[in-house]
């Protein structure tokens, strides 16, 4: 049985997103095709306000569809502390924590030599002018293969600026991602990170 085009091309779209493979997206083609016209008009309004409004912030490069995110234009914020994470979901995992309160910076990615991301594919570079002697850098990236790569790959640029450097570890598993861990552990991994190196006090 041949599908239609307009629902082989749907299923084919639906499959190019992070995640979802071809039977994945049958399923979801065939549940979009069951709802009403209003939701899937919504659905698609959605899209294309947020393609139309999103951005990345121009200090930390979190999403926002301000000139600055809400983060970097707190003045509550602790600006003696700098979160490094790989994406943007990272940023809401550490928040729904309530256990941080500085800033971040988001990489976009992390280094990944196989799959040709160097770190001139990562926002690395802008990182460096907003780091101080006297702040700490978080190094909140995924306990990966890819993000203790980058973390490594981050301590060496930045060590030499003389600001400390810790990295999250304390009840995040191995292999996981941030944006998958729990409130409770999240917290409790940014409450007990180390300095690399030696213990470092809590400034959260």
């Amino acid at each position: 049985m041949k599908y239609p085009p307009s629902l082989v091309a749907l299923i084919r779209e639906l499959s190019r997103l992070p995640g979802i493979g071809p039977k994945s997206a049958q399923r979801l083609a065939f549940h979009l095709f069951e709802q009403p016209r209003e939701d899937i008009e919504r659905l698609a309004s959605a899209l294309l306000s947020a393609k139309r409004d999103l951005h990345t912030c121009p200090i930390c490069f979190n999403i926002t569809d301000a000139d600055t995110c809400d983060v970097c234009s707190d003045p509550s914020r602790d600006r003696q502390l700098i979160a490094v994470v790989e994406e943007p979901g990272d940023v809401i995992a550490i928040e729904r924590s309530g256990e941080y309160r500085g800033l971040y910076h988001v990489l976009h990615g992390v280094l990944s030599p196989m799959n040709g991301v160097g770190p001139e594919k990562l926002h690395i570079r802008p990182l460096l002018p907003r780091v101080q002697g006297d702040m700490e850098v978080i190094l909140a990236t995924g306990t990966t293969v890819e993000g203790d790569a980058t973390a490594l790959y981050l301590q060496r640029l930045l060590e030499p600026l003389g600001a400390a450097v810790s990295r999250i570890a304390y009840g995040l598993p191995v292999g996981g991602a941030l944006e998958y861990a729990d409130e409770v552990t999240l917290g409790r991994a940014l409450t007990g990170r180390q300095r690399v190196g030696g213990p470092v006090a809590n400034k959260s």
